[in-house]
């Protein structure tokens, strides 16, 4: 009787064990495969090209000095008369030039004390804006602009805000390229890793675009743009 009682009572408790023993072997392995599985590598992969702008945005500005307020106003409208006239002969259309308010300063208000009275009383700067898509026909323009100076417009330059931009709008035309040529970079690092340490590239863990930065090539060609961006990718190694 205790002979057959201590039979049945081995088996089940020999399956449990062996169960538990097969049960521990596979969670072993799926623990070293997943250690295995989680070896990752991480690259950058860069795309970097050049384009030219395809609007310029050209702000002229000249000034003008009187004792005569009403006398300066006349020279502004004669000044911006002459102006437009040259830009348009030159090929600008009419609706590309902006003639903005002119910015009239009173010296006389504007002294203090004991200082010596100034030549004129009223200065003005006037701005002219030119905004276009013909960019290579500006940059001809604007070497031409001094010929004015002869007839007596005096120019203003040097400031920042007065400083001519070129902007480049078809960024979202050149997206997909580049994003494309950034992550076959990518790859082709992560290729040479993976190669060179005897693994093998498994699938992507993870990836990440960088931001797009537009800057021109260099200070004196600032029409052509260089348009940059990284991808950071990461993917899986195996043996």
């Amino acid at each position: 009787m205790d002979n057959r009682r201590g039979s049945s009572n081995f088996l089940p408790g020999f399956f449990i064990f062996l169960g538990l023993s097969v049960l521990g072997y596979l969670l072993g392995e799926s623990a070293i495969r997943f250690k295995e599985y989680e070896r990752t590598v991480r690259v950058k992969g860069l795309s970097e090209k050049e384009y030219p702008a395809d609007i310029v945005l050209w702000p002229i500005q000249f000034t003008e000095a009187n004792n005569n307020l009403t006398d300066m106003y006349a020279s502004l409208e004669k000044s911006n008369k002459k102006i437009q006239a040259f830009l348009e002969q030159s090929g600008i259309e009419a609706t590309e030039i902006t003639i903005s308010p002119p910015s009239i300063t009173d010296k006389l208000a504007q002294q203090y004390g004991n200082a010596p009275k100034p030549k004129f009383r009223y200065t003005a700067i006037q701005t002219i804006t030119v905004y276009s898509t013909k960019v290579s026909e500006v940059r001809n323009i604007i070497t031409k602009l001094a010929e004015l100076g002869k007839e007596g417009i005096v120019f203003k330059a040097g400031e920042y805000r007065n400083t001519t931009e070129y902007i480049f709008t078809r960024l979202n035309s050149v997206k997909p390229e580049m994003v494309e040529e950034a992550t076959t970079k990518a790859r082709e690092v992560a290729e040479k890793f993976a190669k060179d340490s005897n693994s093998t590239l498994g699938k992507i863990k993870r990836a990440t675009q960088g931001q797009f930065s537009i800057s021109p090539r260099d200070r004196n060609n600032p029409h052509i743009k260089k348009i940059r961006v990284v991808s950071t990718v990461e993917y899986y190694l195996s043996d």
